[in-house]
């Protein structure tokens, strides 16, 4: 079964790491670590960001903590058989969202696309072939992403790196 361990390692490094930034345009506002104040206002982690306590070991576990929960868990990663699967899914997960990711893996695995990831897609994904799978969750993703960018233009900035983060995993 997969391991949180090293998908955790692969999406921060997705994310740029252990920085707080604030990319204009980008609709998270205020970032640490991947997480967006705007659409997670009561992490605990700001607590020590908002007090420039950045190197506190708190806040790695903060991270950390976060991700297996609201991600990880949901995603039921430890279920999944093939840990590359695993990985796309949950990098996807934190990028795009979580019910964005499972609707999009439910699509390509043709189970009822309700963004629960159940026994019935758990099944599914472990049975469909890994390579297979990846390649058309990969496209699915481009697809998803030309999608927002062709709804709002402001957003093809990220479009290349949305691309090549798609990329690195099927590659």
């Amino acid at each position: 079964m997969a391991d949180f361990a090293p998908a955790f390692e692969e999406m921060i490094r997705n994310e740029g790491g252990y920085i707080l930034h604030n990319v204009p345009g980008d609709r998270g506002g205020d970032t640490y670590a991947g997480v967006a104040r705007r659409f997670h206002p009561h992490w605990a982690g700001w607590q020590f960001i908002d007090s420039d306590d950045l190197q506190n070991p708190a806040l790695f576990d903060c991270v950390n903590t976060f991700y297996r929960e609201h991600f990880w868990q949901r995603l039921r990663g430890d279920d999944i058989a093939d840990q590359r699967i695993a990985e796309t899914l949950f990098d996807f997960a934190v990028n795009a969202g979580l019910g964005t990711a499972a609707k999009l893996a439910q699509s390509v695995l043709g189970v009822t696309a309700d963004g629960i990831i159940g026994p019935v897609t758990i099944g599914k994904l472990n049975d469909f072939p890994p390579n297979e799978f990846l390649y058309r969750y990969a496209m699915a993703k481009v697809a998803r992403y030309a999608e927002i960018v062709n709804r709002d233009k402001s957003q093809s900035k990220f479009l290349l790196g949305w691309i090549n983060r798609t990329l690195k995993g099927v590659a």
